[in-house]
């Protein structure tokens, strides 16, 4: 009994270990996930563990250089095609004073940092600098858009911002108070504007496409049938007429001249419109009529070259 009932909890043990990885921080991230601080490596428990350029993570109300213990308002913006909101975590490696605004808190872990105090987006934040000059301040922010199912998914998306805010007097534009704050960011702002396909609009395509591809198909593998038949009928007749008819009847020369002539300039003009229809890519059901007129008109010229060649009868004798 005592070996069941350690089995049990054991499993139940093992069950919430395997739900916890799976459950959202909406409070704010860990500092630590596992021995790599969240602020170096990212949000590697969302969106398959890589960073991803369809965040565009941003920060607006940065100084190109810090003027001693003077603040800053910062704003950090998450902008994704599909998620509206999510998390953040900053940090400027202790070098100044972070203060939180609404929306946000400062780490457990590490008191120096910020992060979401609950999931949304546009969040304010005051940067401190430094009472005394420490050279050049390295910022690190990480941004995570989720898609709010409360899951850590593929449909969670981050990314990773790094900049840096010089020292006093590093740039003399940091004393224009008009240009000396920026706004910086990371990511494909192509990515952000992806049209969102309707499902009966594309399946009504998609039917459109078969029904489409069916008539072409169709008509070309009706008309190809047609022209292979009337051909084999034309080779057939003429295989009769030799071999059971006694071959092509006689045509006078005085009758077969003009009518070769006749026929052979009708064959040269519709074999030139098929040339120019097939060079000129026109619609395929043109250039086969084309094509068959053109036979038709040879086989008309080689017919009447038979019959003149062809030997005289007489049917009439008593």
């Amino acid at each position: 009994m005592q070996r069941n009932t350690r089995n049990i909890g054991l499993m139940i043990l093992l069950s919430i270990m395997l739900v916890a990885p799976v459950l959202g921080n909406p409070n704010g991230p860990p500092w630590d996930n596992g021995g790599n601080l969240v602020i170096d490596t990212g949000c590697t428990c969302h969106g398959g563990g890589a960073p991803s350029t369809e965040v565009v993570v941003s920060i607006s109300g940065v100084p190109r250089a810090y003027n001693l213990s003077e603040s800053y308002t910062m704003t950090i913006s998450l902008q994704h095609a599909s998620n509206e909101g999510g998390g953040y975590l900053i940090w400027d490696d202790g070098a100044g004073t972070l203060t939180p605004g609404e929306g946000s808190k400062s780490v457990d872990d590490e008191p120096g940092a910020l992060s979401q105090s609950e999931p949304g987006n546009g969040w304010e934040i005051t940067w401190t600098a430094p009472s005394e000059d420490v050279g050049p301040v390295n910022f690190k922010l990480v941004g995570n858009a989720v898609n709010g199912n409360g899951a850590f998914d593929e449909g969670d998306k981050w990314n990773i911002l790094t900049f840096t805010i010089s020292e006093p007097g590093a740039t003399e534009i940091a004393t224009s108070e008009d240009i000396a704050l920026r706004t910086i960011s990371v990511g494909d702002y192509d990515s952000l504007f992806v049209a969102e396909e309707d499902p009966e609009a594309a399946e009504a395509e998609r039917q459109e496409g078969i029904a489409h591809d069916f008539f072409t198909n169709g008509n070309l593998y009706y008309w190809t049938t047609l022209s292979l038949i009337i051909v084999a009928a034309v080779i057939q007749g003429e295989f009769y007429e030799r071999r059971f008819g006694g071959g092509p009847t006689h045509l006078d020369k005085s009758l077969a001249i003009p009518q070769g002539l006749r026929r052979g300039a009708l064959a040269a003009v519709l074999g030139v419109a098929f040339a120019s229809f097939v060079d000129s890519d026109q619609p395929w059901g043109y250039s086969l009529v084309l094509g068959m007129l053109t036979l038709w008109a040879v086989f008309g010229v080689y017919r009447t070259i038979v019959q003149a060649r062809a030997s005289k009868t007489y049917t009439d004798l008593v």
